[in-house]
């Protein structure tokens, strides 16, 4: 009976370290959504495959470095800075692709899916060098 309690002794650090994640991945998602000029969920809804493609890949594109962040802080605030970090990488990689293909919003709001799956796989890319940059 004892190893089974020992099993749950970290279990306020994996609830504390879940919720900053949360709270992190809420913050990203309401910020992204912000910026885009197009309404991602909406047009996810509408059955969007761009805005879908774009959305998701953005998020795994934080949701990477984020884990990342959990699995080599040295503590809680480590983490949350971090993943801030990943959160301010994120929001530049759209800012770049946006300057470079000033039309890509539009191309996503108007249903075109290479546009979507280009800018989700850049994001997810952008994730995963800046995941990579974490383990230092």
């Amino acid at each position: 009976m004892g190893n089974v309690l020992d099993s749950f002794a970290g279990f306020d650090d994996f609830l504390a370290y879940l919720a900053v994640s949360l709270v992190l991945l809420a913050c990203f998602t309401a910020i992204y959504v912000r910026i885009t000029p197009h309404r991602e969920i909406e047009l996810i809804r509408q059955g969007n495959l761009a805005a879908a493609f774009s959305l998701s890949g953005s998020l795994l594109g934080f949701i990477v470095p984020l884990a990342s962040a959990i699995e080599y802080s040295v503590g809680l605030v480590d983490m949350a800075i971090w993943g801030a970090i990943a959160l301010l990488v994120q929001v530049a990689a759209f800012v770049v692709v946006k300057l470079l293909i000033p039309t890509i919003t539009d191309d996503i709001a108007a249903g075109r899916q290479a546009q979507g799956f280009f800018l989700g796989a850049l994001s997810l890319g952008v994730g995963l060098l800046n995941a990579a940059c974490m383990t230092y």
